[in-house]
């Protein structure tokens, strides 16, 4: 069963594991198991998401339950009218806080249409970041004889594909366990000290506007599983926010009403 975050009649959350696909993919045709799918079996509903989350990233994954609220939903994304809180495992020390204002290639999946108005050219690209804790571990990995990891809180205003990952390659700061844009040697340090084979990146927060009650809509879920093994383990998890600290699950149905002072849609 996939953790419900939030549902009423227009709206369902839910909290995606680490390693599961959104949708169908050609790149990952052996895979069976999507979120789209198994939400659809546990609700009876079709489903409609609002947004995508990479395979190895968990958290918050939003989605609509009609064709009419997925398109206000996409509009308001488009207008960049939903705020996203991540949380992801870094290696090295960043600064205690700085902005990422660095355009990015695009990367199409492998549904995506390419045609004459299609562009390969690099997209403007925001990221802003704010370091929570850090630590020093006994262990050499590359030329120094010890291994320098951080927990940043990472706040995206663009929507680009890969865009945190890819963002915090670039100021060299890489997020554990990211088999793409991370380090192998310290995704495997990871492994055998932790027992962790994800990558530490996690939606922890979206905020948004109810499309149709027009109240605020904040959906939160903390770290869980093997994330928040490493945070025990590091001391970490008193660093995070009190927000993201884990929260009553809100859960609704249409018979009921609307939870969290929405009436029903």
């Amino acid at each position: 069963m996939l953790p419900i975050l939030f549902r009423d009649e227009r709206l369902v959350a839910i909290h995606k594991p680490s390693g599961l696909l959104v949708h169908r993919s050609e790149i990952d045709r052996h895979e069976t198991r999507f979120a789209v799918q198994l939400l659809r079996d546990q609700i009876g509903r079709r489903v409609y998401p609002a947004h995508r989350l990479d395979r190895g990233t968990s958290g918050v994954l939003l989605f609509a339950l009609d064709k009419e609220t997925a398109r206000l939903l996409g509009a308001c994304f488009e207008r960049q009218e939903v705020a996203k809180t991540y949380l992801a495992v870094v290696r090295g020390h960043p600064p205690e806080t700085g902005r990422i204002d660095h355009a990015l290639s695009r990367r199409r999946d492998d549904a995506e249409w390419v045609g004459d108005r299609s562009s390969d050219e690099a997209q403007p690209a925001v990221s802003d970041f704010r370091r929570l804790a850090t630590c020093e571990l006994p262990h050499q990995v590359d030329r120094y004889p010890t291994s320098r990891y951080a927990l940043v809180e990472v706040t995206p205003h663009t929507g680009r594909r890969h865009q945190i990952r890819r963002h915090l390659k670039h100021i060299a700061h890489p997020i554990v366990g990211d088999a793409t844009f991370g380090k192998g040697r310290h995704n495997r340090l990871f492994q055998q000290l932790f027992g962790c084979h994800r990558m530490l990146l996690a939606c922890a927060r979206l905020q948004l506007i109810h499309p149709y009650s027009g109240a605020p809509l904040d959906l939160i879920a903390p770290p869980d599983g093997e994330f928040a093994t490493v945070l025990d383990a590091l001391g970490w998890r008193a660093a995070l926010p009190a927000e993201l600290r884990p929260t009553i699950i809100v859960e609704t149905h249409p018979e009921s009403g609307a939870a969290g002072g929405f009436p029903p849609a």
